[in-house]
């Protein structure tokens, strides 16, 4: 089951949301689906960072340790 929902786009966004859904010959539903789940995936991960960053309990690596037990 979906749900519909309505949004207001500054033209120039519209515009963009309009030639992409041509050039991919999707609907702009799924267009924004797909760009909103892209963003819900970034922002989970930005969350998991942020807690990460702020857990005292978790060690911080450096780059040169990272790269060093990578081999780089």
């Amino acid at each position: 089951m979906t749900t519909s929902i309505s949004v207001r786009l500054p033209p120039d966004l519209a515009d963009q949301l309009d030639r992409i859904a041509k050039e991919t010959e999707r609907s702009k539903s799924f267009v924004i689906q797909k760009a909103l789940e892209a963003y819900m995936e970034e922002y989970a991960d930005l969350q998991i960072a942020w807690v990460r960053h702020h857990d005292l309990t978790d060690p911080l690596v450096t780059g040169t340790e990272l790269r060093e037990s990578l081999g780089l």
